[in-house]
């Protein structure tokens, strides 16, 4: 995600002389280097110090230790901090942090690799109006983004577009697999099936109608899809993604207080 950042953030004009990135990995670091003309380093403060913006894009099992090992050189009176870690709420990165400073929560996901993420953003109370122009302006670099007043939402949208992009996948995956087992080469199979699901993405997304009613302009009377509708709906179909992605919105909860009471 951090690779994604910086490298929408270089498309969109930002000056990479201006963007620095730490990993303890040389080698993380020189292939960051090699795609992106940005100042890498292996020590966290060599990054944040004089910066205005500091993005915690790392592990959330890390995430109290690298607070901790900044700590003392955060400036809450000039610097926003903007976490992309999963599942860190924000009273324990303010606690980890030890400071009071503007901060800004992000889920983001997978397709940002690509400039078509889904971030929706949540901050603190002491993140004024500015800070959160600043933070959108990051976000946008790689995908559309959307603000939630409430930070209890972020498990659901942990469940729903953070994990999302893992179950299109899944149904892809087994459309490709329908496809061979009806005996189409296993290249047109995949082929027809991406394409496929780009198309009705990018129409669902011009369309004024609902997906339900676009649905139902291409389920015609005793015809094959709604042969296959009815077969999915019998199964269970909506029972099966309702209880996943509930399932998923539990685990984020889960998570955020395993890891709050460190």
């Amino acid at each position: 995600m951090a690779r994604s950042i910086v490298g929408g953030l270089v498309a969109n004009d930002y000056d990479p002389a201006l963007i620095r990135v730490s990993d303890p990995l040389a080698s993380q670091r020189e292939m960051l280097s090699k795609r992106f003309p940005v100042r890498t380093a292996k020590s966290n403060l060599e990054c944040i110090d004089d910066a205005d913006i500091v993005i915690m894009a790392i592990k959330p099992q890390v995430m109290k230790t690298a607070l901790e090992s900044i700590r003392s050189h955060l400036q809450p009176s000039s610097q926003l901090m903007i976490s992309i870690a999963a599942g860190i709420r924000i009273e324990d990165i303010m606690r980890w942090s030890g400071c009071k400073l503007p901060l800004v929560r992000v889920m983001p996901n997978t397709p940002a690799l690509i400039g078509c993420g889904a971030s929706v953003l949540c901050a603190n109370d002491i993140a004024q109006d500015f800070h959160k122009k600043m933070a959108e302006s990051v976000m946008r670099a790689v995908g559309e983004v959307a603000w939630i007043d409430s930070e209890n939402d972020m498990d659901a949208v942990t469940g729903i577009s953070g994990s999302g992009p893992a179950y299109f996948f899944r149904v892809m995956e087994i459309m490709i697999e329908a496809a061979e087992k009806n005996g189409l080469d296993p290249k047109l199979s995949k082929s027809l099936v991406l394409q496929t699901a780009l198309g009705a993405a990018r129409l669902a997304q011009d369309s004024p109608l609902s997906p339900g009613e676009l649905r139902k302009q291409v389920t015609s009377k005793r015809g094959t899809t709604e042969a296959a509708l009815e077969q999915m709906e019998n199964s269970g179909i909506a029972t099966i993604f309702e209880a996943g992605i509930t399932a998923a919105v539990d685990r984020s909860r889960e998570l955020a207080l395993e890891m709050g009471r460190e």
